[in-house]
């Protein structure tokens, strides 16, 4: 399928103080969008690149909990601070917020909370700033889309139909907006068991296939491993705890990928 190509041009600024700035995004809630984000900009740092990490899921902020950050970044000069984190610098709505509270806000609160992240942070010298991307296609995606230079959003779902339905509108949403996808990675794309056997939970070549029908790169596949959801509940994600684990492997290869894209 040919790309859609945008409709109006927008004047997008880049994020000061980094050189490319990546979206992970799903547009569907549940496919583990925030522990692939955690881990590649890990994989990432482990690749000798500089890395941010920003969370922009404002009502459902995840970077707290998977990076065990309870601290509240400071402020200098107008400007917020990034909480630094396995040599990551961090920042989330759920540093500055109580994690019970909920965040009832309208569209214009969240657009202003955005806006805050990437123009009032003192992001230093990074060669990626990873964006979290909450699921659907509302105020965030079109904030980033529309005003913020994206150079590129990597496409995470899991192989069931009910997944790939909201991810092929995020396709298009970006697609429209003039935004790079670099790829689909498919999540959580399989279980092997102890007998060897491979059981496919949520059926299998989903993701493959919707990447050949949009006529996009398709990233590989990421099983099920007990360990990442192990290691994410405790705050120290799976690249970083396990450095020679499998899922590890996995990231490390695709963070190399996009660095030599980018970089090289």
């Amino acid at each position: 399928m040919a790309q859609i190509k945008p409709t109006k041009k927008f004047v997008k600024n880049p994020i000061q103080g980094t050189k490319f700035t990546i979206a992970i995004s799903s547009a569907k809630g549940g496919v583990g969008k925030s522990t692939f984000a955690t881990n590649f900009a890990l994989a990432l740092k482990k690749s000798g690149c500089k890395v941010g990490l920003l969370d922009a899921d404002i009502y459902g902020p995840s970077l707290p909990k998977l990076f065990s950050i309870n601290g509240k970044p400071e402020s200098q000069e107008g400007k917020l601070i990034p909480i630094n984190k396995f040599d990551i610098q961090c920042m989330s709505i759920g540093f500055l917020t109580d994690e019970q509270t909920p965040m009832i806000w309208r569209g214009p609160m969240v657009t202003s909370a955005i806006k805050t992240f990437t123009q009032k942070v003192s992001w230093k010298d990074l060669d990626f700033i990873i964006v979290d991307m909450p699921p659907g296609t509302g105020d965030t995606q079109l904030t980033f889309a529309q005003e913020i230079k994206l150079d590129g959003a990597i496409i995470v779902s899991t192989p069931q139909e009910i997944a790939l339905q909201d991810v092929k509108r995020g396709i298009r949403m970006f697609d429209k907006l003039g935004t790079r996808i670099i790829g689909l990675i498919d999540n959580m794309s399989f279980f092997k068991g102890d007998d060897g056997k491979k059981y496919d939970i949520f059926g299998t070549g989903g993701v493959k296939k919707t990447a050949e029908e949009f006529d996009k790169e398709f990233l590989g596949e990421i099983p099920i491993y007990p360990e990442i959801g192990k290691y994410g509940d405790q705050g120290k994600p799976i690249v970083e705890a396990l450095p020679d684990h499998e899922a590890t492997k996995i990231y490390m290869l695709l963070a190399e990928k996009i660095k030599k894209t980018y970089l090289n």
